[in-house]
């Protein structure tokens, strides 16, 4: 397996800086999601991983060796993309084989570790079949076993589970975690689903536009966001945000005031759907929208500084349209951001009006 390290890497396309400047070490054995929108960076620095892109200044390591300009073959990288990338005239045997070919493994051990890789993915039998003979599901599998056939040292998984099914996603990111814990392989996904990342990854890489905007474990990005962006990225439903002026212990918002710690100024207060209540106190406001969600209700409530998002445990819907609520919450479930520079204040806090 391999420890990988971007030195001060850049990527141009012409005059298009896409990746400006990225450091990060992924150890050895580990599971990292490259997150964030369409656009931001995280599929161009997965190619340079794979060798299809050089960069364009900067090193890229694989356990302390340079690689920048060593070939994408020359790797021992195995790569599962958001197409899965089958040879249609091929079967699911000849598929899985095919990068055996370029590294001239002989005859009987290639097929030994076909029957191996079809074996771990569950796609021993259908090892004659052709890819349009396949379901999406078992494509991707085919997919996986053609990457772990090379026994690579980095699996690359670039939107691996875009194509498929609800269901059949949530399924197979138990099994790729699974997989890769068995494997002890160092595995980067790209995703811009951030239930995959938190789900499957060890550590999540949250880029913006080029640039990392935060590193850490799932739990760190969605109780301690470093930014309004990250706070936004992370979580479903979305965090609700609400700015407003911080001054002598108060945040005045649209004429309401409520107390705050730890800040002044123009801040932007979060507060997690989930981590709201309906009580005695709190923001007043009645409920416009209810959306039920399988296990819980979201209520859409519209209150004197804006629309707030409730999340609510529960198949059934305990209050009703145009019904008149309060919404409160725990102080240690807020955060608050400087919203000039959109960073997280850390130990600010704001409480629930009475």
């Amino acid at each position: 397996m391999a420890k990988i390290e971007f030195r001060n890497v850049v990527k141009r396309f012409g005059d298009v800086e896409v990746i400006p400047d990225m450091n990060l070490v992924i150890e050895d054995g580990e599971f990292v999601a490259l997150l964030g929108p369409s656009g931001c960076g995280k599929s161009t620095s997965l190619f340079m991983l794979a060798g299809i892109y050089v960069p364009s200044g900067g090193e890229l390591l694989f356990d302390g060796h340079v690689v920048n300009e060593v070939e994408a073959r020359d790797r021992n990288v195995g790569i599962v993309f958001q197409s899965y990338a089958l040879y249609p005239h091929m079967s699911v045997r000849d598929n899985i084989l095919f990068p055996l070919r370029f590294k001239k493994t002989p005859r009987d051990e290639a097929l030994g570790r076909v029957k191996g890789a079809a074996d771990l993915v569950r796609v021993a039998e259908l090892l004659e079949r052709k890819p349009s003979e396949l379901s999406g599901g078992q494509q991707q599998r085919v997919a996986l076993a053609r990457a772990l056939v090379k026994e690579p040292q980095l699996l690359l998984l670039d939107e691996p589970l875009s194509n498929l099914d609800a269901t059949l996603r949530l399924s197979m990111r138990t099994e790729i975690k699974s997989l890769q814990e068995k494997l002890g392989v160092t595995t980067v996904l790209v995703t811009h689903d951030q239930i995959e990342a938190t789900t499957m990854a060890d550590r999540i890489i949250c880029m913006r536009a080029g640039r990392i905007e935060q590193i850490g474990t799932p739990d760190d990005l969605y109780l301690r966001p470093a930014s309004l962006f990250v706070a936004s990225f992370i979580g479903s439903p979305p965090i609700n945000l609400i700015a407003g002026e911080a001054q002598g212990g108060t945040v005045a918002v649209n004429g309401a005031k409520f107390p705050v710690e730890g800040a002044s100024g123009a801040v932007t207060v979060g507060l997690r759907p989930e981590h709201l209540r309906f009580g005695d106190s709190g923001f007043t406001g009645h409920i416009v929208q209810i959306e039920p969600m399988g296990r819980e209700i979201l209520y859409v409530v519209e209150t004197g500084i804006g629309i707030i998002r409730v999340l609510e445990q529960g198949s059934s819907a305990t209050h009703a349209t145009g019904e008149k609520v309060k919404i409160g919450f725990s102080p240690e479930n807020s955060l608050v951001f400087e919203t000039a520079h959109q960073k997280l204040l850390p130990g600010a806090h704001v409480h629930a009006p009475a």
